[in-house]
C-alpha cells in the first residue's frame, strides 16, 4: 500500500521499473522476431537451391541414360575377336553399353578376355548381317561415319569433322549410329557415304591409321565429356525427315539449272553435306523449306 507522503518517490520507482521492464520486454521481443526472420530467410534460399539442384540432377540423371541408350556402336566386319573386346572395354570406361557388330568373325575367348570389365558388353553385342538390316531393325536417326583417310574437297563423302565438334554438336535425343571400319580397310566409299557425317581425328601423316581402340577412345572421350551441353532448351533438332525434304527440294532447283550431270551430282552431294553437318533446328528447317518451295515455284513458271 502506497502511502500520501511517500507517493512521489515510490511512485516514480514503480513507473520507471515498469519502464526498464517493457522496455526490455519490447528488446527481447524485437530480438526475437528478428532472429526468426533471419532464420527464415537463410532458410528459403536453401530450400529454393536444394530444389534447383534436384532439377540439375534429374536433368543430368536423364542425358547419362540417353548419352547411354541412344549411341550404338558399330564394328563392321572385324578381322580379330581381340580388337572387339578392346573396343567394349574402351566402351565401357566412358558408359556406352551398345555394340553392334555386322558380319563379325567368330568371337573367341580373347574378345572377352581383352574386355575385361567390358565383358558384358561382348556377350550383350547384338550381330547383323549387314549395315542396312542393323539400319532397319534399329531405326537409327542419324549415322557417323569414322576414317583415318579424310578426303579433300574433291571427295565429298570423307570431308570431315574432328571428334570434338561431334561431341558437342550430337543430339542424344536421337538414336545416333557410330562407324568403325575394318582393320584392314575401313570403312568403304559407299558406306561412309551413307552416313550423315565423317569424323576423324588428326594424326601424323607419316603413320595416320589408328588402332580401332585408340581412335575409339579419343572419340568417346570427345562424346562422354560433352554429355551435359547437348540439350539447348527451346532448341529442336530437324528431324531426319525435314532434313530429307529440304535436300529433294534443293535437288528438284539443282534439276532446273543448265549445268553438266556431274555438276549436277556435286551440287547435290555438297548440300546434302552441309545439311548433315549443320544440326539444324525444326524452324530452321521449315524456314528453308519455304524458301525452297517458293523459289521452285518461281522456276516452274518461267
Amino acid at each position: 500500500m502506497i502511502k500520501i507522503g511517500d507517493a512521489a518517490v515510490s511512485e516514480e520507482k514503480v513507473v520507471e521499473t515498469t519502464t526498464m521492464a517493457s522496455e526490455e520486454s519490447k528488446e527481447k521481443s524485437k530480438s526475437e522476431k528478428e532472429a526468426t526472420s533471419t532464420k527464415k530467410a537463410k532458410s528459403q534460399p536453401q530450400s529454393r537451391g536444394t530444389a534447383r539442384t534436384k532439377l540439375v540432377r534429374e536433368k543430368e540423371d536423364e542425358e547419362i541414360s540417353l548419352f547411354k541408350e541412344n549411341i550404338y556402336i558399330v564394328f563392321v566386319e572385324c578381322e580379330t575377336p581381340g580388337n572387339v573386346g578392346f573396343l567394349a572395354r574402351t566402351m565401357a570406361n566412358f558408359g556406352l553399353k551398345n555394340l553392334v557388330l555386322i558380319n563379325p568373325t567368330k568371337l573367341t575367348n580373347e574378345a572377352y578376355y581383352q574386355a575385361t570389365h567390358g565383358k558384358y558388353i561382348v556377350e550383350n553385342a547384338k550381330i547383323y548381317p549387314t549395315l542396312d538390316d542393323f539400319y532397319q531393325s534399329q531405326r537409327i536417326d542419324f549415322k557417323v561415319a569414322s576414317t583415318g583417310m579424310a578426303g579433300g574437297s574433291y571427295n565429298l563423302s570423307r570431308i570431315p569433322i574432328r571428334p570434338e565438334e561431334l561431341g558437342k554438336s550430337m543430339n542424344i535425343s536421337n538414336k545416333i549410329a557410330i562407324l568403325f571400319g575394318r582393320e584392314g580397310d575401313g570403312l568403304s566409299n559407299k558406306e561412309i557415304g551413307d552416313c550423315d557425317i565423317c569424323v576423324s581425328i588428326p594424326t601424323d601423316p607419316t603413320y595416320p591409321i589408328m588402332n580401332i581402340s585408340h581412335a575409339a577412345a579419343i572419340i568417346f572421350y570427345e562424346l562422354f565429356k560433352n554429355k551435359h551441353d547437348y540439350g539447348v532448351e527451346g532448341l529442336n533438332e530437324s528431324t531426319p525427315l525435314e532434313k530429307e525434304y529440304l535436300v529433294s527440294d534443293m535437288n528438284d532447283l539443282i534439276d532446273f539449272l543448265d549445268i553438266p550431270e556431274h555438276k549436277k551430282n556435286n551440287s547435290k552431294k555438297t548440300f546434302n553435306n552441309i545439311i548433315s553437318r549443320a544440326f539444324i533446328t525444326g524452324r530452321e528447317a521449315h524456314t528453308l523449306k519455304g524458301i525452297l518451295r517458293r523459289l521452285k515455284n518461281k522456276l516452274g513458271e518461267q
